[in-house]
């Protein structure tokens, strides 16, 4: 008698097949990138998001990549060449002209800028490699020790008020009087659904990978409430007010209900034009779309929307214990900064303070 086994596989969810997504792209990105770098991202890889370690690896290589194009030492170099006493060869000055030339550099046919942040975050990068072989005794220098690291300036934190918040909204509710054509049709597709992430946004704070990320299953009525994976995989449960379970509803009952997903995409929440989970990019294009007809002046992306309920939350209760908790920040010092500061009434107020001339 002979038996045969069959296995049905599960469908991933999304914070599963995006796992498995950034870590086959992550191996991809070491094979052209000196092998003993590869030590270092095993090292790093329970404390890291496969994201971080991507951004970590491509910011390292081009480390390597100005080290053959400028450092005499390394002209003759492929990328495979390098080994871990070549980094000792690297001394402070070259590091410094490394900062220098991150600030414009040409890579393949693309000219690459970076500001403050984007300096900061590839010398930290670099300072992480640095550090791990020079704590297993496997160099016996780290010059990026000797290096001042880039200055970050504090910039205002751009935000919807809250007459901005209600006229987005009413907009995505009523511009369709405003359309024709393609761009109506389009419009009335995805009115529903685009009017459920923006309220689901600005009601509970969560981030944009943590929306997409949502299944349907996720979300419980009974509870007004959301299930999130959070940066760094921890589960956490996120509730939300009237106005978000009406327009969630809403949209469950109707376009989502009308439409059947392509395979691997049925548990979705919110799902594209094309029947698929609605990906990051295309979430960030449509808050700019909709946001541009109301605040042309203002810079706005989901990170803003979650800004924006940040700040409403810490005006409405002072505690910025809970902003920090709702909010998912590890460390509440990054809530303080960003909420804590002096309330922008006050700072309006005091244009009116000081008196120049005697009415």
């Amino acid at each position: 008698m002979s038996s045969s086994n069959t296995y049905t596989s599960k469908p991933k969810t999304y914070h599963e097949q995006s796992y498995i997504d950034n870590t086959l792209l992550l191996r991809e990105v070491l094979q052209t990138m000196p092998g003993f770098t590869r030590d270092y991202f095993r090292a790093i890889e329970p404390t890291t998001s496969a994201r971080t370690r991507i951004s970590y690896a491509y910011d390292i290589r081009v480390f390597f990549r100005f080290l053959i194009e400028h450092h005499p030492r390394f002209q003759s170099y492929q990328m495979a060449d390098f080994k871990i006493q070549d980094l000792e060869l690297v001394e402070p000055m070259d590091l410094e002209e490394y900062q220098d030339y991150l600030k414009v550099y040409q890579s393949e046919d693309k000219q690459i800028t970076n500001g403050e942040k984007g300096l900061s975050r590839k010398m930290s990068a670099l300072r992480s490699l640095y550090k791990y072989f020079y704590k297993r005794q496997l160099i016996t220098k780290n010059p990026t020790l000797l290096v001042e690291m880039p200055k970050l300036h504090e910039k205002a934190i751009i935000r919807l008020d809250a007459d901005e918040v209600s006229m987005l909204l009413d907009y995505v509710e009523s511009c369709g009087e405003q359309l024709t054509g393609q761009r109506k049709l389009y419009y009335e597709k995805t009115k529903l659904r685009d009017l459920a992430i923006l309220t689901l946004l600005l009601g509970t704070g969560i981030r944009v990978s943590e929306c997409v990320g949502l299944d349907i299953q996720d979300v419980d009525f009974k509870n007004n409430s959301i299930r999130v994976i959070r940066k760094g995989g921890n589960e956490m449960i996120v509730y939300f007010g009237t106005e978000v379970q009406q327009t969630l509803e809403r949209y469950l009952v109707t376009e989502r209900k009308l439409c059947t997903p392509l395979p691997g995409h049925e548990t979705a929440l919110f799902l594209s034009i094309q029947k698929r989970r609605i990906g990051i990019q295309a979430v960030e294009n449509m808050v700019k779309k909709y946001a541009r007809q109301i605040t042309p002046n203002k810079k706005i992306t989901p990170h803003k929307l979650r800004s924006t309920y940040g700040t409403s939350l810490y005006k409405e209760t002072g505690d910025i214990y809970l902003v920090a908790d709702v909010l998912g920040h590890k460390d509440v010092n990054t809530t303080k900064k960003h909420y804590a500061a002096i309330d922008e009434d006050r700072r309006r107020s005091a244009a009116n303070a000081v008196k120049l001339r005697e009415p």
